[in-house]
C-alpha cells in the first residue's frame, strides 16, 4: 500500500487516518473498497485506463461494475489517464526499390477533380493501442476520397486505401498519384496497382 500511496502522491499516515474513519454503513464500506480498488487497478496499469478499461480491469478481478460506476469513481479519485505521446517514423526511405520522379514539385493549386491524388500515412491512439491511418486525398477538394486503418503500416495498408479511392472516384487514365518516398509506396506491390489503374 505504501507504493501505491506514493504513486498517487498520498501520504500513508493520510491513507491510514481515511481508513480509520468510523462508518458502519455497508454501502460506505464497498465504497470505500471500490476507490482503493480503483486507485489500485489505475495505478497497476500505468495510469493509462480510460473508465471503460477500469471497468474491464474490475470485471476481470470479479467485481462487476459498468462504465458509469468507473467513470464516477474516476472522476471522485481524480484518476485521469495519461496517453503515451511517442512519435512514429512512418516513411521508411531506406529501401532499394524505385523512386518515383517528383513530378507534382509542390503544385498544389490543382484545376480539375480527380487530376492529382497525394497520399500518405499516419497514426492514432486508441484505447486499443496505436493504429496506423492510410489516407488518399484528392488535391482538387482537399477531401479524403479512400481510406484504410490497421494495427500495421504494411504496403496492403496504402493498397486499401488507393482501392477505395479508385472505386468511388472512377478517376480518368493519367491521373497524377503523388505520395512520399516509403517503401510502401515504392514496392511491387503498390506500383502495380498504380499501373492496373493507369495512374
Amino acid at each position: 500500500m505504501i507504493v501505491l500511496c506514493k504513486v498517487m502522491e498520498v501520504s500513508p499516515s493520510a491513507y491510514y487516518a481515511w481508513t480509520k474513519v468510523p462508518d458502519f454503513s455497508d454501502k460506505r464500506l464497498r465504497e470505500n473498497q471500490l476507490e482503493v480498488k480503483a486507485i489500485q487497478l489505475f495505478a497497476d496499469n500505468k495510469k493509462i485506463y480510460g473508465s471503460r478499461r477500469l471497468s474491464e480491469a474490475f470485471i476481470n478481478e470479479d467485481i462487476n461494475i459498468g462504465r458509469f460506476k468507473a467513470r464516477q469513481l474516476m472522476r471522485k479519485l481524480a484518476l485521469k489517464p495519461r496517453y503515451p505521446k511517442r512519435f512514429k517514423v512512418t516513411t521508411d526511405i531506406n529501401h532499394n526499390e524505385a523512386i518515383a520522379p517528383n513530378s507534382l514539385n509542390r503544385q498544389f493549386e490543382v484545376a480539375l477533380p480527380n487530376s492529382v491524388w497525394t497520399t500518405d500515412i499516419t497514426y492514432v491512439w486508441t484505447l486499443e493501442g496505436w493504429l496506423y491511418l492510410a489516407v488518399v486525398i484528392d488535391l482538387f477538394s482537399r477531401q479524403v476520397v479512400g481510406w484504410s486503418i490497421d494495427d500495421h503500416m504494411r504496403t496492403s495498408l496504402c493498397v486499401k486505401a488507393l482501392q477505395m479511392a479508385f472505386w468511388r472516384r472512377k478517376p480518368e487514365p493519367g491521373l497524377l498519384h503523388h505520395s512520399d518516398r516509403g517503401s510502401q509506396y515504392a514496392s511491387k506491390e503498390y506500383r502495380t496497382h498504380l499501373s492496373i489503374m493507369k495512374m
